[in-house]
């Protein structure tokens, strides 16, 4: 039978991001209760922490590593409740994006479509253009904005129980990739994944904003779902390539936006990938996943195409290396460009 002992020893290696110091020496542990087979941990906070979700992740992973036959509940505690003008409202209420003008939702229907790129570039274009702007991150399971804009490793601030955003280029970037380890899978069902979600959005301090864009994971599951019924979103852009494929998947995001349940406008499908061109034969054009398949399909859906991407070496290379394309005035950043600008007209700025 698992003991105490055990259980507090394992959660001694759950550390808080935020405060680079175990839940244990923090005294966030208010208690652990074993009965039969399942494990209770009570967790007290003093006011809201936006990484409580993380954190009840963390402990079941941590419980299961040493006890896996047990069942983990995590129970959560206020401690000690500051007066905030706040907690007299909505738990997550919509006063830090009530100064935002346009929140627009990134989507495609399939990964691999080069979604994020098209999101992190588009974001540095409108900065460039002379506009405020912000992205979150929404893609809790694979969040790559941390790596694409070299704000790997830094950790955001808090202040009166709200995240700072990082700040770069331009852009203010949220992410839980900020929270999370290298490597750190994150195991978290639809409904934690949903609330972090919300978080990594309304519980942070963007301020006046004339963009937020959300990089959304690629589907159409639970997080789509969750974030248009509950985040008022102004619109959306589809991302896609142009073989088959992607183009089939990504009439499923049009599809789910024209919903009758949902009915968010759509600014239009950015062709990623369009075209290859190589960088010592800029005028040639190699169509290797098929020639304008997101043209075709943006005249049958009646959409308008924001841009057609082409694959260039130094769009990847900027993306690993967290210079973003964008940056650049080549013809790789004029792309991005181009698409700000067609974004700005679609939006009536």
């Amino acid at each position: 039978m698992i003991t105490q002992e055990q259980i507090l020893l394992a959660l001694r290696e759950v550390e808080h991001p935020a405060k680079d110091r175990d839940i244990l020496s923090l005294g966030i542990v208010e208690g652990v209760d074993i009965t039969d087979d399942k494990v209770t941990i009570t967790l007290g906070f003093q006011g809201r922490d936006p990484l409580t979700d993380y954190l009840i992740a963390a402990c079941k992973s941590a419980v299961k590593r040493v006890a896996p036959q047990c069942e983990t509940e995590v129970r959560t505690i206020l401690k000690e409740r500051k007066p905030t003008k706040k907690q007299t409202g909505l738990e997550l209420g919509m006063d830090e994006i009530e100064h935002i003008g346009k929140i627009v939702a990134v989507s495609s229907g399939k990964g691999g479509v080069g979604k994020s790129t098209v999101a992190v570039n588009l974001a540095i274009a409108l900065a460039r253009l002379g506009y405020k702007v912000g992205l979150a991150d929404a893609d809790v399971y694979g969040p790559s904005v941390p790596k694409m804009t070299g704000t790997e490793g830094m950790i955001p601030d808090s202040e009166d129980e709200l995240i700072l955003p990082i700040e770069k280029y331009g852009v203010k970037w949220m992410s839980i990739g900020y929270f999370a380890q290298p490597g750190q899978a994150l195991i978290w069902r639809g409904p934690m994944a949903c609330n972090a979600l919300k978080q990594l959005i309304l519980q942070v301090r963007w301020g006046e904003l004339d963009f937020l864009l959300i990089d959304l994971p690629p589907g159409t599951g639970d997080i789509h779902i969750s974030l248009v019924h509950d985040i008022p979103l102004s619109g959306a852009i589809i991302v896609t390539t142009p073989q088959d494929v992607a183009l089939s998947d990504a009439e499923k995001g049009v599809n789910m936006f024209r919903n009758e349940n949902i009915r968010k406008p759509i600014y239009g499908l950015v062709e990623n990938m369009a075209w290859f061109t190589p960088a010592e034969l800029p005028e040639n054009r190699y169509y290797i996943f098929g020639k304008d398949g997101g043209k075709k399909m943006a005249d049958q859906y009646g959409i308008d195409l924001l841009g057609q991407i082409p694959i260039v070496q130094s769009i990847r290379e900027g993306g690993d290396a967290g210079t973003p394309a964008a940056l650049n005035d080549g013809p790789d950043g004029k792309a991005f460009l181009d698409l700000g600008k067609k974004l700005l007209d679609k939006c009536g700025y």
